[in-house]
């Protein structure tokens, strides 16, 4: 059983008018305006899951700049996994410059069976651990929903959506809610290596790293690195699935040679045990 923690899928009617709305919105026009980077539905992704022997996703939306666009796309993500509740796990997205915007739309999506938050990004993390933002990330605990955030290196090559939200303009808000069950997606842009420092250990007990687009930025050592650094039940694989094909993921992370039983973690307990249907919670 293997468990993509990283994944996106658009409605219909998005994708057959990304170029209007990749001049409406910020973000999807960073990251889908070329339409080389590939958007697929539900079902599109169900079928590359079964052609890689995937048996669970996590399917994730993306930041959009309007409090409409995240609860039309949420409804997709939502309806999606209630027609395919075994397959598909449901992470939505909010308007994250706008804390008040952001826990109405938290609290909508409760009611209708959301399971996590993400994939948020903003390029002033540091603002999240400001008092306006405490009452919903004091919700978001309080349901032990995980926060999927993108992250991103400060060194290497440029790309689209890069950005610029790297561990220490992360920290702060990290600092600030350490028992907020939290992924940092791309290996965390660097983050596991302050894992080394005491009191980042510390505050950073309740993150862990999903592999999105590992073999786009990193080689396979990386695997082995972030795990010694961090710990075992830390690491989630995830493809970002469309824009990274599985065969190359999958090829990726098998060439960092983990043991068995760690291999068998990272592709699977671990994301049981984080989203709370593991024999242990990490």
């Amino acid at each position: 059983m293997i468990i993509d923690f990283h994944t996106h899928i658009f409605p219909p009617e998005i994708i057959a008018a990304r170029q209007d709305y990749a001049c409406r919105d910020s973000c999807l026009g960073m990251l889908y305006s070329n339409p080389k980077a590939k958007m697929i539905t539900a079902e599109e992704l169900l079928t590359a899951m079964d052609e890689a022997g995937i048996s669970q996703a996590v399917t994730l939306n993306i930041s959009w700049d309007s409090a409409e666009l995240c609860a039309l796309t949420n409804n997709y993500l939502l309806d999606s996994a209630r027609r395919y509740p075994k397959r598909l796990i449901p992470f939505c997205a909010l308007p994250v410059s706008d804390p008040a915007a952001s826990l109405k739309e938290l609290e909508r999506c409760l009611e209708l069976g959301v399971k996590g938050l993400g994939e948020l990004r903003t390029e002033e993390p540091e603002r999240l651990a400001s008092p306006a933002y405490q009452p919903l990330f004091d919700r978001i605990s309080e349901n032990s929903l995980i926060c999927l955030f993108h992250a991103s290196e400060p060194l290497g090559h440029i790309y689209s959506g890069k950005g610029n939200t790297t561990p220490e303009k992360f920290y702060p808000f990290v600092a600030r809610y350490p028992e907020l069950k939290l992924v940092l997606a791309h290996l965390g842009g660097g983050m596991p290596f302050y894992h080394l420092m005491p009191e980042a250990e510390k505050a950073l007990a309740n993150t862990a790293y999903d592999t999105a687009a590992a073999p786009f930025l990193y080689k396979p050592e990386i695997y082995r690195q972030v795990i010694t650094l961090s710990g075992e039940n830390k690491l989630l694989f995830g493809s970002d699935y469309p824009l990274m094909a599985y065969e190359r993921t999958l090829k990726h992370l098998a060439q960092g040679c983990l043991e068995p039983d760690i291999l068998a973690k990272v592709m699977q307990q671990n994301a049981l045990n984080w989203l709370g249907e593991g024999k242990d919670q990490s």
